[in-house]
């Protein structure tokens, strides 16, 4: 629980291999990095990773695996692997850029500070984390971050616990700061550390950009047979799917924007295979003088290729999704959670 420290390394023995190296390699210290130039860069990486999270090896356990370096060594022979300590050890040798990204993916995501980083952890996963934890650490941790994040994260936790932590925010006396520090010390080793080795993407959202991508008659086809196999999965891909079509749920002023944002050829090959009602919201959001001018050049088309159709539509959805990336339009999905209410 928060804030406990890991326990003291005592028995080499129950060391693994790159915690075996880690040690060696943190008590030979940055007079002796051209070990790490020997090292490839998998290594490097594993062996960082073991490092960062080492906590406290006793005297007694590196002396068992530093034999030949004992008589060198101080009679406080213990060390300690931090964050700190294995940033600079890597920086000793590596460019800064590169030292940097590794420890960026040792701690997880981005953030400059502790509280920074839990404001980009999704708050089911960190609502997860922390329903274990005791109320007044919740707390603390929750009044540190901002305040729309804590919002989600209490909104995730049991009810009856979120309320638990709610009165202890209200009840909150300035936290001393030794205490903050244990508690970033433990998020950082217990939490972070492990969030960055073990977060994933969820694998139905990337096979659902995946499908985005098909031409329709690709994208049926696999639909069709992995409902034949797994039809919850494939609800489930076809749920978190954009699509053209989606394109109808976009309210007056993000209509208009992505119509200023993508090319008229293109609005008209796209909406060649529209149905009347998303064709008609198009037109409804033109000047009358636009709407008449789209309606004759896509007269004057004639028939089109379905896979050109497809691929106009694809642009369209692809230029969306980034005008909703930088802000500029609201997207709604097909589940109910997206409805837009006015």
């Amino acid at each position: 629980m928060l804030p406990a420290r890991k326990k003291t390394v005592e028995d080499p023995e129950r060391l693994s291999g790159p915690e075996k190296a880690a040690i060696v390699l943190l008590a030979l210290g940055e007079d002796h990095t051209r070990l790490w130039e020997a090292l490839d860069e998998e290594e490097i990486r594993e062996i960082s990773q073991v490092m960062s999270n080492l906590g406290t090896v006793s005297a007694g356990a590196v002396e068992g695996l530093l034999v030949d370096f004992v008589s060198g060594m101080s009679s406080g022979g213990a060390i300690m692997g931090s964050y700190e300590q294995t940033q600079r050890l890597l920086a000793s040798f590596m460019a800064p850029d590169k030292v940097e990204a590794l420890m960026d993916e040792i701690r997880g995501p981005a953030g400059r500070t502790m509280w920074d980083k839990l404001g980009n952890v999704n708050e089911a996963v960190l609502a997860n984390y922390l329903k274990n934890e005791y109320p007044q650490t919740v707390a603390v941790i929750l009044s540190k971050v901002k305040g729309e994040h804590a919002a989600r994260v209490l909104a995730a936790l049991p009810e009856d616990f979120a309320l638990e932590c709610v009165q202890r925010m209200l009840r909150m006396e300035p936290v001393q700061r030794e205490i903050l520090d244990k508690i970033e010390q433990t998020l950082r080793t217990e939490f972070m550390s492990n969030l960055a080795r073990t977060s994933k993407r969820d694998s139905h959202e990337m096979m659902a950009e995946v499908f985005n991508n098909f031409d329709r008659q690709t994208e049926v086809r696999f639909l069709s047979a992995l409902e034949e196999r797994n039809r919850e999965a494939a609800e489930r891909i076809r749920a978190l799917m954009f699509v053209f079509e989606d394109l109808g749920r976009l309210d007056p002023g993000g209509v208009q924007t992505l119509l200023r944002a993508v090319d008229k050829d293109q609005l008209g090959l796209a909406l060649k295979g529209a149905s009347d009602a998303l064709r008609e919201m198009f037109f409804s959001n033109m000047s009358e003088r636009a709407a008449k001018i789209m309606r004759e050049d896509m007269e004057s088309m004639g028939p089109v290729r379905l896979k050109d159709v497809d691929q106009a539509q694809m642009a369209m959805v692809l230029t969306a999704k980034n005008l909703a990336a930088s802000g500029e339009i609201m997207l709604a999905g097909s589940s109910s959670d997206d409805e837009l209410i006015y």
